[in-house]
């Protein structure tokens, strides 16, 4: 990475980068830039206008994590980084992983891409551990290491993952338990069925959290993950997701998928300690219930 260097007379920022070290691509410092690896007397800037003064001190960083609350371009907001993992709020509509359509427009490429500053050189990278469909929004933890992905993953079962859902009708009692045998052999649709080889045991615990004359907003607990779990434990109740038309549907009154992961609670892969995220429901939906 480039020295730092102290401002000698008045300048914006950008341009400034340009002067000082001619060397670099432009393409690069500017992503130096919208990744936040700039730094103004130690803090991040990247505002590309921001005024200079004499004996500012301008600074590339490669050891820099993004401060809580940071957004990417792609909507992701980032809300915990260290050396081993990367917490982040994810938007509805994008992609945990690629598929045979899309390679890019994903919460995998995009991360990759912002701690590699932007640069197809670099070897940095994260792990995926978990996923969340494309149409679901909310937290998921991403590894940078392959043994924080390791212990990650090994320990998933015991992570506490909590979801909230608006769901068309009224679901009748306050709380209780959604058990059933879930066969996910149907690529496009996972269905409740009598247990075989073909079906795995899906436990969802759930807490009513408010009640509208059509609608029932409620909070999730996921004792296994299962593809598509959630969805169709409610859809089997009669009171299918907000929005979801391939579970029944028939109302999106948000235009979008009425579920978001709210809350994660695991301990650090590295250090052991206890680590709890919570995101709350986006406005879209809140306002609905």
């Amino acid at each position: 990475m480039p020295k730092p260097f102290t401002v000698q007379q008045p300048a914006e920022l950008l341009a400034s980068l340009f002067a000082i070290w001619p060397g670099e691509k432009k393409k690069q410092i500017r992503n130096w830039l919208k990744f936040q690896a700039v730094t103004v007397n130690g803090r991040p800037v990247t505002q590309f206008n921001h005024p200079l003064v004499p004996g500012d001190v301008v600074a590339i960083r490669s050891d820099r994590f993004a401060i809580p609350k940071t957004s990417l371009p792609s909507g992701i907001r980032i809300f915990f980084e260290d050396d081993a993992i990367l917490v982040i709020d994810k938007p509805e509509g994008l992609l945990s992983i690629a598929s045979e359509s899309e390679q890019q427009k994903t919460a995998y490429y995009q991360l990759t891409d912002y701690l590699r500053h932007g640069s197809h050189e670099a070897r940095d990278r994260v792990w995926i551990v978990h996923r969340l469909d494309r149409d679901t929004s909310g937290l998921m933890v991403f590894a940078k290491t392959p043994h924080a992905k390791e212990v990650l993953q090994n320990g998933w079962e015991q992570v506490e993952k909590i979801y909230e859902a608006v769901v068309e009708g009224r679901i009748k009692a306050d709380a209780g338990t959604f058990e059933s045998d879930l066969d996910e052999s149907d690529m496009l649709r996972v269905r409740s069925a009598p247990p075989s080889d073909h079906t795995r045991h899906a436990i969802t615990r759930y807490r009513v959290i408010a009640r509208r004359e059509w609608r029932t907003l409620v909070q999730l607990t996921l004792e296994t993950g299962r593809r598509h779990q959630i969805r169709v434990h409610l859809a089997d109740t009669g009171c299918p997701i907000i929005g979801d038309a391939k579970y029944g549907a028939k109302s999106d009154p948000a235009k979008r998928l009425g579920l978001h992961a709210t809350n994660l609670r695991f301990p650090h892969p590295e250090t052991g300690r206890e680590m709890g995220f919570e995101s709350p429901l986006p406005k879209d939906l809140a306002k609905l219930v």
